[in-house]
């Protein structure tokens, strides 16, 4: 819950995504502009499929953030976060970083260790997002290439994997 005295803003609620939030979801990333937008079906699928390692943040009850993710099949202590992303009007009071904090410390059967995202260089606001992160739970940060510019077909940038933790300890 989201508290503001004297403040206007709606209450926001995190949750988990459903089917129905799909479009919803990949609405806010096409009109974020920043990230790669994938197909709306994608995020049906995410929504279906990865409810339990995604967050959607509701603003008087609308959409207006999420965090995708997921747990890597060799490493179930370890959650990528795919994408973050919130609308325009939201931005500027850390939602992004309340949205991975909810979802690190959603009670799950196995605990997140480890947090790993991949961020090009020239994105300034995710490094900011997730060195932040870090930083406030304590934990170490490694920036290593993960995908070269050379392993995109499309003159993609080099993807960083920044990997956090150990979180928890």
């Amino acid at each position: 819950m989201d508290e503001h005295p004297g403040d206007e803003r709606p209450e926001v609620v995190f949750e988990r995504p459903t089917v129905a939030d799909g479009g919803a979801l990949w609405r806010i990333a096409r009109d974020s502009r920043t990230l790669d937008l994938n197909s709306s079906y994608s995020y049906l699928l995410w929504c279906r499929d990865f409810a339990h390692t995604c967050v959607l943040a509701r603003c008087g009850g609308e959409a207006c953030g999420f965090v995708i993710g997921y747990r890597r099949p060799e490493a179930g202590d370890t959650l990528f976060v795919w994408q973050v992303a919130v609308d325009a009007e939201r931005r500027g009071q850390r939602l992004a970083r309340r949205m991975l904090d909810h979802l690190v410390d959603r009670p799950a059967p196995q605990p997140v260790r480890w947090l790993e995202t991949t961020i090009t260089a020239d994105n300034a606001a995710s490094v900011a997002l997730f060195t932040g992160f870090a930083r406030a739970r304590g934990a170490s940060l490694s920036r290593d290439v993960l995908f070269s510019a050379a392993h995109f077909p499309d003159g993609h940038q080099a993807e960083l994997l920044f990997r956090i933790g150990p979180l928890g300890e």
